[in-house]
């Protein structure tokens, strides 16, 4: 009896599943469904507009322009004249030939891109005859347009998704456009909103009559995000033009916010240029281009010596360790530093005798060189020594990737005791055999972005702020939040510091950078250069560096500038960095002398003369 009802249950229990499968089958999945319809269904993706991109005073940089996509669904396609398609879009028929073959290698049933971000002009002319070309059909898209000729480096560009982008995110197909570099790639998930989809009726010719149930089961896109970027588009213009004819980098930032003014690579290209169908041939162009190299981001991925700048770092550390005092005073005895084989030539002449403000700002080797060895013997062996200068230095961004938001950088490099024990025995080295260190030269690299950021930090009177360019993201209310970052050095000892390299435009090295009205604090810097020229180390000009902020109390811009074989700090880095930030604070210049001056120079002179010359010999 028992038996009879546990079949009858199980009988009925079996059937009732298969009865709510089948509805679900036929009435409700719609992955069936559509696969049923497949044939008579063509499924479109709708792009949302990508996102504007806008400077800090909510100046448009970067918007969008109608274009347009021709697709083809290769199983749709009929018999057609290739040769006189091709002529249509104005490609060789070779070229025409192998999209079409790579589109039927990829699906026979997916649509694929044969001809890319055509203008609306265009657009007219081949819709009128695209009745006859069975499978093929234009699709609406945005292609980006750039309203400045400037900030390429920021702002990167956008081009077609790869294979590799498409195996990293399924979000992508064939042909779509995806952001690389700069802005355009860090910010892509914001910028690029979410696609929809529409649906579209065909007929037994396969082709589109209509959308498919009056687009009443279409999928809305979700709209980009439009972005501020912290960058000031007219500071940056002007920056770009005063490196017009150089090559360099200038970074400005706002040390209270760490929020970057200015970015500015030069040389550099105007972003238009990689957009549209030009983009492939003149990226080829701007790639080739391995001399003046515009691709290369010099204010994020050069590393330089430092020079004269680090010695301002020296004086911060020498206080904080207690070696120094602002009153301890050196004399220079013989115009030179000389310990032990190690010989460096002084910019001040003989018997001079400088405390730490006026060895600033008159940039004495011999005293930061003493101060530097001080430093070093501080501690129970060089080697504590050498660690505990780095982590100092570590402290202030130095040596390592600041976690700015932009995909591209250098870590520059400071050096640790296992890195000269690599080279000399484990004692044998000492403070007087890496002496270079002490001026901002020896194995010492920095990039152009790390030495604003210390100048802010300098500014702050002992923090920073990370830097980075997004200041905000709309509807976006989770937008990092960038942390104070302590240097390891007491507020108390950057006062005489900064008083010193106030100096130095009152007084010192770099008199062309007063500015009337603004307290200016800064550090000129000529480093040496050397490249191996056939198989020989071979000095070539020296680099002209300087920083500065600005003003000195409640200081709005602090920045960095590198100039390639500039000469020296005062000749091209200071004058610039001071135009610069005259035209932030006062939003005009009155030393038109100086500006027609920086604006007019040229350095393509030094950048294009041969190189020869008797290589230089580190042992004289």
């Amino acid at each position: 009896m028992i038996r009879n009802y546990f079949l009858q249950t199980l009988t009925i229990i079996v059937a009732f599943i298969f009865t709510i499968r089948l509805l679900d089958l036929q009435l409700i999945s719609s992955n069936y469904k559509s696969l049923s319809q497949n044939n008579a269904i063509i499924e479109s993706p709708v792009f949302p507009d990508r996102g504007f991109i806008y400077d800090r005073n909510n100046k448009i940089l970067v918007a969008n322009q109608p274009g347009y996509d021709l697709m083809v669904i290769p199983e749709n396609t009929i018999a057609f004249d290739t040769l006189e398609l091709s002529k249509l879009l104005n490609i060789t028929y070779k070229n025409f030939d192998l999209k079409f073959q790579k589109a039927m290698k990829f699906s026979s049933k997916i649509p694929s891109i044969i001809y890319g971000e055509i203008s609306k002009e265009r657009h007219a002319i081949i819709q009128e005859k695209l009745w006859k070309y069975q499978g093929f059909y234009l699709q609406k898209k945005s292609i980006r347009k750039y309203y400045y000729e400037v900030g390429s480096n920021i702002l990167g560009y956008v081009n077609e998704a790869n294979e590799n982008d498409m195996l990293k995110d399924s979000y992508y197909q064939s042909g779509e456009l995806i952001g690389r570099q700069g802005i355009e790639k860090y910010y892509e998930n914001y910028l690029r909103g979410v696609k929809g989809k529409a649906f579209y009726q065909k007929d037994r010719f396969n082709r589109i009559i209509g959308p498919y149930e009056d687009g009443k089961i279409n999928i809305k896109p979700i709209p980009a995000s439009n972005v501020n970027l912290t960058i000031d588009i007219d500071l940056q213009i002007y920056g770009e033009s005063l490196l017009k004819n150089k090559r360099g980098g200038i970074v400005a930032i706002e040390p209270e916010t760490g929020e970057i003014l200015a970015l500015i690579s030069a040389p550099s290209y105007d972003p238009n240029m990689l957009v549209g169908k030009e983009r492939s041939s003149n990226y080829i162009k701007l790639s080739n281009d391995t001399i003046s190299k515009p691709l290369f981001d010099r204010s994020l991925q050069a590393q330089y010596s430092p020079g004269s700048p680090f010695k301002v770092l020296n004086a911060l550390i020498a206080l904080q360790e207690g070696v120094i005092s602002k009153k301890t005073r050196f004399t220079c005895n013989k115009g030179h530093f000389y310990a032990r084989g190690a010989f460096m030539e002084c910019h001040c002449s003989i018997g001079t005798n400088n405390n730490l403000i006026s060895a600033i700002y008159q940039s004495c080797n011999t005293y930061f060189a003493k101060t530097y060895m001080d430093i070093i013997n501080s501690k129970n062996s060089p080697s504590d020594g050498v660690n505990n200068w780095k982590n100092h230095l570590e402290s202030f961004g130095l040596g390592k990737y600041l976690g700015y938001d932009l995909p591209i950088g250098q870590p520059g490099f400071i050096p640790n005791s296992n890195y000269y024990n690599k080279f000399y025995d484990k004692d044998g080295w000492k403070a007087s055999t890496i002496i270079s260190n002490s001026i901002g030269q020896g194995e010492i690299l920095t990039t152009p972005i790390q030495m604003a950021n210390l100048t802010a930090a300098i500014a702050n009177r002992g923090f920073y702020i990370t830097p980075h360019f997004m200041k905000s993201i709309k509807g976006n209310k989770k937008i990092k939040i960038y942390e104070k970052n302590k240097t390891s050095i007491d507020s108390i000892y950057f006062e005489p510091v900064i008083d010193a390299m106030e100096k130095v435009i009152q007084n010192g090295t770099a008199k062309i950078a007063k500015i009337s009205g603004i307290e200016v604090c800064g550090k000129t810097g000529t480093v040496e250069n050397f490249i191996k020229l056939e198989g020989e180390k071979t000095q070539l000009t020296d680099h002209s560096i300087f920083i500065a902020f600005a003003p000195k109390n409640n200081p709005k811009i602090a920045l960095a500038v590198f100039i390639e074989n500039g000469y020296w700090g005062s000749r091209w880095a200071a004058p610039i960095a001071s135009l610069m930030i005259e035209k932030y604070i006062n939003k005009s210049i009155n030393r038109k002398w100086l500006e027609k001056l920086m604006l007019s120079g040229s350095l393509n002179d030094e950048y294009f003369k041969p190189l020869s010359g008797k290589p230089f010999n580190i042992n004289e």
